[in-house]
């Protein structure tokens, strides 16, 4: 059997040559990121570094999952992965064990982040309308300017990551819903985890578009089957009944990606109230009506600098003129194209979407936002252009359509969009400056004392350090060897001696001598999870637990210990909701390979029926 035309075949693996050249077309965008240096003063830039520093930090101490940071809070401490995705940090954990720097594993996440998307939403289009568009919409993609904002102005790594997921999660979900099997509901639960493992708000901001989506999508599939106007009322129980044979396999594939993703969405949807959130919403922040301007959404100008309320941001709000020239041309098509296909059904979701979109960025949607609770899970109104990415990305492709050559090259109208989509977005392809710096826990303890960042607080602080011991420490070049508030420790009546045996990043194991009961206090904020232990001091086995309590306006954790001459292990475990969310997600991956080995045996057990 001859390949097919297009298609490139190098023994039994047949290779599509479009994804070639949409990696080609990726580095365009990533070329900034091939330079040496790293854009340190970018956003969120130091952000990213010191997530994957402190992840590393944690794998290096043998955790495989590290939900308490150390570091952050000025050594305080903070449970960052525990309610924050991990999944762009853990790739650049791979990249920093095969012998990357920090920050050169960071750049190398962001610019697989750009090729990955590329690939996926190629991957999507292509499905629906063909390589021709596919390869306009990939190109869209990763060039249109909110994504190169949020690639070199606001260097938001997990948001950059979470894009490559966002087409998987629409193209399983269209794809269940027109033809249910089981690869389609594993690869869409995949694809609907990795988005939670990724930037959970993006996931949040998704599955808000999902409900109407499939909706959508099954009501179109039920028009197709069975035209509405022959549709009686006494067919209505039946009409139900077959939505819902629709919807269950989409739903099924949603909920087992809620379920792969328990052990990262439990315990953050449960735990996160056990941190000052008004963190998130004050200061820096806070609510001030941060709406895009209409003028702005067409605006050439482009800066490095933060958004502020009013319209003189230092940042860009564009659409860039190229996508939004190129989404009102396959929107104006949709009265042209024939009702019932994919290409017409998809375009004028995505065309109603981006709408929508655009519309809660601006003022005139104040209502909108004073009625829904949009604010604390946006934080800010130009949040919205995120879904405008994907949408005006598959517009875009939607101009070319299902053109098609018999030679599988592109056609001169798909070069020239792709020459314009590269071109109309080149001059935004750069960073601020490019530089060498250390990354070290004196760089961190610098970073978060000069821009009052990673000092987020558990709910027990109630002042928020400016400083601490540890802090001195680090930028003295010194090993921190203990976290005991001696202060503390020495102020108390008695002959009290105390020293740490062993400091690791989820553990402390001290060793004391008190001639009466005494007050252990550690420069750790309390959360739920640290539990504390009396050993023996001879066999180091557990004699008893040992009650937390919280000590302090820094809501510090502080155990009474007995007098006499033992150990106390102070020890940060999972809790209940954590232990729950793990079981389930490997419970939900146990079902994925059991119906996988299911499908194979059935398989084979076809196979042998036809050979005999």
């Amino acid at each position: 059997m001859s390949p097919r035309p297009g298609r490139i075949r190098f023994s039994a693996v047949s290779l599509d040559p479009y994804l070639l050249l949409v990696v080609l077309f990726s580095l365009f965008v990533i070329g900034p990121l091939l330079q040496p240096g790293y854009f340190w003063y970018a956003h969120d830039a130091r952000h990213s570094v010191y997530f994957l520093f402190e992840l590393d930090r944690g794998i290096q101490d043998g955790i495989l999952y590290p939900r308490w940071q150390p570091d952050f809070a000025f050594g305080y401490g903070y449970p960052f992965f525990n309610i924050y995705g991990p999944l762009s940090s853990y790739v650049g954990e791979v990249f920093h064990l095969l012998g990357l720097s920090f920050t050169d594993a960071v750049k190398a996440v962001f610019a697989l982040s750009v090729v990955g998307s590329g690939l996926t939403m190629y991957g999507f289009v292509k499905r629906a309308l063909g390589r021709q568009a596919g390869l306009v919409a990939a190109v869209a993609y990763m060039v249109i300017p909110y994504r190169l904002v949020d690639l070199y102005v606001r260097a938001a790594l997990a948001e950059s990551v979470a894009h490559l997921f966002v087409p998987l999660v629409l193209w399983g979900s269209w794809a269940t819903v027109d033809r249910p099997r089981l690869p389609r509901i594993v690869g869409l639960a995949l694809a609907y985890a990795g988005l939670f493992y990724t930037h959970p708000l993006t996931a949040l901001l998704l599955t808000l578009i999902l409900i109407p989506y499939i909706l959508y999508l099954a009501l179109a599939r039920m028009g197709d089957e069975q035209p509405w106007r022959t549709m009686t009322r006494e067919s209505i129980p039946a009409v139900v009944g077959h939505l819902g044979h629709i919807l269950i396999p989409v739903a099924s594939g949603l909920l087992l990606g809620v379920g792969l993703g328990a052990l990262f969405i439990l315990p953050a949807v449960t735990e996160s109230r056990f941190v000052r959130v008004d963190q998130w919403y004050g200061g820096r922040y806070a609510w001030g009506g941060d709406f895009v301007e209409f003028f702005q959404l067409f605006s050439p100008r482009w800066g490095f600098g933060v958004s502020i309320p009013g319209p003189n941001d230092e940042v860009s709000f564009q659409l860039g003129a190229v996508p939004v020239v190129l989404s009102l041309f396959a929107f104006l098509s949709l009265f042209y194209r024939r009702r019932s296909s994919a290409a017409h059904r998809l375009s004028l979701f995505f065309g109603i979407l981006t709408g929508v979109a655009v519309f809660l960025t601006l003022p005139i949607s104040s209502p909108v936002w004073q009625i829904l609770p949009l604010a604390r899970l946006a934080q800010f109104p130009w949040r919205f252009l995120a879904l405008t990415v994907v949408s005006m990305a598959f517009l875009c492709g939607a101009v070319v359509g299902k053109v098609e050559s018999r030679s599988g090259l592109m056609n001169s109208a798909t070069l020239v969009l792709v020459a314009l989509l590269l071109l109309g977005s080149l001059p935004y392809i750069r960073v601020a400056g490019l530089s060498e710096e250390e990354v070290s826990l004196a760089g961190l303890m610098r970073f978060q004392q000069s821009s009052d960042e990673m000092t987020g607080s558990t709910a027990w602080t109630r002042r928020i350090p400016r400083w601490s011991p540890m802090a001195d420490y680090h930028i003295a070049g010194v090993p921190l060897t203990s976290k005991i508030s001696y202060t503390d420790l020495y102020r108390q009546v008695g002959r009290i001696r105390a020293r740490t045996v062993e400091l690791r990043v989820d553990r402390e194991l001290v060793e004391y001598s008190a001639d009466r009961p005494a007050l252990l206090t550690f420069n750790t904020y309390y959360y739920p999870g640290w539990r504390a232990y009396l050993l023996d001091a001879e066999s180091h086995a557990v004699q008893q637990e040992l009650p937390i309590a919280v000590r302090g306006e820094l809501g510090l954790i502080t155990v009474r210990i007995p007098a006499g001459v033992g150990r106390v292990l102070l020890r940060f475990e999972d809790t209940p909701i954590r232990k729950l969310g793990t079981t389930i997600t490997f419970s939900s991956l146990a079902l994925v390979v059991l119906l996988w080995l299911g499908r194979l045996i059935d398989r084979a057990s076809r196979l042998r029926a036809r050979e005999g």
